[in-house]
Order: C-alpha cells, then structure tokens, then sequence
C-alpha cells in the first residue's frame, strides 16, 4: 500500500467510524469514533487484497503510476466499511453493562 492508499483508508475510516458510530447512538465521542474507524478502515484497507475472491478487485498499479482510479475507490469503500464495522462492534460491546 503507497501513502496515497494509506491516506485514503485513514480518511474513509474515520467517516465511516463516525458514520456507524452516530448510527448507533455509540458513547465513544467523535474523537472514539474517529480512532476505532481509524484502525478498522486501514486493517480492512490492508487486508481486504489477500482475502479469496477480493483480490481481483483491487488491483495494482500499471505502468510506474503510482495510483489508479480503481485502487482509490477501493480503499475509499473498504476503509469506510471497515471503519464502520469495527466502531459498530465496539459500540455494541462498551454498550453493555
């Protein structure tokens, strides 16, 4: 993953952690929610090429370019669903009493 990945899957993260978060009513704070996206977004960003099936969805970089339209929207949406999915399951968990 470049920087320009990194960065993406960092931003998406965050929103979709604060979208998921305020979502659920969670009690973590923006910045909470913003921290757990964080995480999520990029593990799932980092991760989501090796799964089985996935990995033709992300695809690498051709010709010394460095970025390409479709490796961009993939970390936009796999850094958004991981950053939701993660403050979604920590919500739920710091939730309970």
């Amino acid at each position: 993953m470049d920087i320009v990945g990194l960065a993406i899957g960092l931003l998406s993260g965050a929103a979709g952690g604060n979208v998921a978060g305020k979502a659920m009513n969670s009690g973590m704070g923006t910045l909470g929610r913003s921290i757990t996206g964080i995480v999520g977004g990029t593990g799932l960003a980092m991760l989501a090429p090796m799964i089985p099936g996935l990995g033709g969805l992300f695809p690498a970089p051709t010709d010394g370019a460095s970025f390409n339209i479709m490796s961009i929207v993939m970390n936009i949406v796999s850094g958004g669903v991981g950053g939701g999915i993660l403050t979604a399951i920590l919500g739920k968990v710091m939730g309970r009493k």
